[in-house]
């Protein structure tokens, strides 16, 4: 199984930049091309929030319109710059998204169970997650566990280093920590928000956020450094699951560049046709 992760790709209206710079919607579609020519193909793309810049219903049907091209299925989590009305009303045919509440849902069918869980809180910035979410992950984790499963959110649960992100917070993760630590059949915890990708060892299992399609925030590890981004080269993760060797995550970088050069070809298997 190979699992694609896209994030904060913050998606504005039709003719609008992000910040009169970004063309965040241009960087979406090359993402989409990028996705459909990988061989093997995901089977899934998994988006890990702030999908659109500012919630509206105009940014939605131009997300909508960019990812369906994809040629397989995507599947939405809401972020700190979404609005989760707007993006149902959006999307009516994702029948995994709730109709109302908290936009979190489990994933079934696959070699790995996905469970997307909502940590975004109106007109706050950072994460968060109350009693209610909680008791929900707790139910779907015992459902099923000895199953593979990957969990996703927008906020990362655990400080980067990065102080001008990590001041935004995530409320509860110590709960939510002792909540995974006790089912060790999470095998990753997927997070977006950074806009970098990072992993680190967390409540044991190891949890990881996507860089965006988009601009990247910029990389300053000082105690006071400032909140900036940097046109680094925009990326996705896959995370491909093997049976006995578990779940491998790669960086696959978007656009043209030069290669493959191949250095040697690798022998032909016993028994293949």
């Amino acid at each position: 199984m190979l699992i694609a992760q896209i994030s904060d790709t913050h998606v504005c209206a039709p003719g609008h930049l992000l910040s009169d710079t970004i063309d965040t919607a241009g960087f979406l579609a090359r993402a989409v091309v990028h996705l459909n020519a990988l061989d093997p193909r995901p089977d899934l793309v998994l988006a890990t929030g702030d999908l659109v810049n500012a919630g509206r219903p105009e940014e939605y049907a131009h997300l909508r319109a960019l990812l369906a091209p994809l040629a397989m299925p995507v599947y939405l989590l809401p972020g700190n710059h979404d609005a989760r009305e707007a993006m149902v009303t959006a999307f009516p045919d994702h029948a995994y998204l709730p109709r109302q509440g908290f936009l979190q849902y489990a994933v079934e069918g696959h070699p790995v169970r996905l469970l997307a869980l909502d940590t975004l809180t109106p007109g706050e910035e950072g994460g968060r997650i109350c009693d209610e979410r909680r008791a929900w992950l707790a139910a779907r984790l015992a459902e099923a566990p000895e199953r593979p499963t990957v969990l996703a959110m927008h906020h990362p649960p655990f400080a980067t280093g990065l102080a001008c992100m990590d001041d935004m917070g995530f409320a509860g993760a110590e709960a939510l920590a002792d909540l995974v630590r006790r089912h060790p059949q999470v095998e990753r915890v997927l997070c977006g928000h950074l806009h970098r990708p990072i992993q680190t060892r967390w409540a044991g299992t190891v949890a990881s956020t996507a860089p965006s399609t988009a601009h990247q925030v910029t990389l300053d590890l000082r105690d006071d450094g400032p909140l900036a981004f940097s046109m680094e080269p925009p990326a996705c993760q896959l995370h491909l699951w093997r049976a006995g060797v578990g779940l491998v995550s790669h960086l696959s970088y978007i656009g043209a560049y030069d290669g493959p050069h191949v250095v040697r070809v690798r022998p032909a298997r016993a028994g293949a046709v």
